[in-house]
C-alpha cells in the first residue's frame, strides 16, 4: 500500500471517530405529555426520549406516583397518577458522561360548577345604591377565571384574578350601582368563564340563576308628612278664624230693624230658660235659637259665632 493510500485511510478513520463523538455530545432530550392540564386525581401519560444512541441512564423525576409502562434504549413511557396540585415533571438522560434534562409544567383545574348571585338589598328605591355580588366556590386556576356581572345581556362589570396559591380557591366579584326605573325590568346574573385554551384545555362556562330587583319610587319621611299636615291644618284654622272674626266684627241690622253687635247675642228676657251660652274663644260655632228683645220673643235665628268675647250671652 502506498503512503498516499495509508494516509487517506488514517484521515477517514479519524474523521469517523471525531464525528461519532460529536454526535453523542450534541444529544437532545424530549418530553411529550398526554395532557398539560388535568383534573384532581386524574391520571395521564408522559413519554421521555433522547437522540443519544446509547444513553447510560435516563428517566422521569416527579413527586407524584409513576409507573413505567414501556421502555426502549432511547425512550421511556410512564403513567402518572394521583395528582392534586400544580407540579413540574423532569425528563433526563446521560450520554457519554453528560446529563441533559427537560421540564414541563402540569396544572390542575377545577371548573366552576356552582355560581351564586346576591342582590343587596333586593328592594331598593330609585336613585339609591345597591350591590351585586357573584361568588364561585372551589375553582382553579384563578388566573384563568373571569367573572362577569350582567343586567340582561349587558355586562356591568368583569373581573379577572391573579395567580393564587396552588389550591382550591373561592372567587368573588362585587359591583355597586345606582338603581334606575328600568332595572326592575331586567334579570341580573353572573357568568363564570374558565379559559384553559392556552394550556391545551377547554373553555368552561357556568351561569348563576337569574334574579330580579324590586324598584320603587321614594316617598317623603313619615314624620315630615305628619309635621307638614299638622302645620297646614293649624295654618288653615288660623286664617279661617281671622277671616271670621273680621266678618263678624262688623254690624248688621237685626230682625226688628235695629242694629246689633255681630260679635255677640242679645241678653235673654228675664224669667225664660236659657238655651245656650257662648263665652271664651271659639274658632267657629253655629248657634240656633230665638232672638229676644225688650218686647219679648220675636223670631228664630241661626248664626255662626267666632272670635273671643269677654262676657257670655245666654240664649233661650
Amino acid at each position: 500500500m502506498s503512503s498516499f493510500g495509508f494516509g487517506t485511510l488514517t484521515v477517514a478513520l479519524f474523521a469517523l471517530v471525531c464525528c461519532s463523538g460529536s454526535d453523542e455530545k450534541a444529544f437532545e432530550v424530549h418530553m411529550r405529555l398526554e395532557k398539560l392540564i388535568v383534573k384532581p386525581k386524574e391520571s395521564f401519560k408522559v413519554n421521555c426520549s433522547t437522540t443519544c444512541n446509547q444513553p447510560e441512564v435516563g428517566g422521569l423525576e416527579t413527586s407524584l406516583n409513576k409507573i413505567l409502562l414501556l421502555e426502549q434504549t432511547q425512550w421511556k413511557h410512564y403513567l402518572i397518577s394521583n395528582i392534586s396540585h400544580d407540579t413540574v415533571l423532569w425528563c433526563h438522560f446521560t450520554c457519554s458522561g453528560k446529563q441533559k434534562s427537560m421540564s414541563s409544567n402540569v396544572s390542575v383545574y377545577q371548573p366552576p360548577r356552582q355560581v351564586f348571585l346576591t342582590l343587596q338589598p333586593t328592594w331598593v328605591a330609585v336613585g339609591k345604591s345597591f350591590t351585586i355580588e357573584c361568588r364561585v366556590p372551589a375553582v382553579e386556576p384563578l388566573d384563568s377565571l373571569t367573572l362577569s356581572l350582567l343586567r340582561g345581556s349587558e355586562t356591568l362589570h368583569s373581573q379577572t384574578f391573579r395567580k393564587a396559591a396552588p389550591a382550591l380557591q373561592e372567587a368573588t366579584a362585587t359591583f355597586s350601582s345606582m338603581a334606575h326605573r328600568e332595572d326592575g325590568h331586567h334579570n341580573f346574573s353572573c357568568l363564570a368563564v374558565l379559559d384553559l385554551m392556552s394550556r391545551g384545555g377547554e373553555v368552561f362556562c357556568t351561569h348563576s340563576a337569574p334574579k330580579m330587583l324590586e324598584i320603587y319610587e321614594p316617598v317623603p319621611d313619615s314624620q315630615m308628612v305628619i309635621i307638614v299636615t299638622v302645620v297646614s291644618v293649624l295654618l288653615f284654622l288660623f286664617v279661617t278664624s281671622v277671616l271670621l272674626c273680621f266678618i263678624f266684627s262688623q254690624h248688621w241690622p237685626a230682625a226688628d230693624g235695629h242694629p246689633h253687635d255681630a260679635g255677640g247675642l242679645e241678653e235673654a228676657t228675664p224669667g225664660l230658660p236659657a238655651i245656650a251660652c257662648i263665652s271664651g274663644m271659639a274658632a267657629a260655632m253655629v248657634v240656633t235659637g230665638t232672638q229676644c228683645d225688650s218686647s219679648g220673643l220675636r223670631s228664630s235665628w241661626r248664626r255662626t259665632v267666632t272670635g273671643s268675647r269677654d262676657s257670655g250671652h245666654c240664649l233661650f
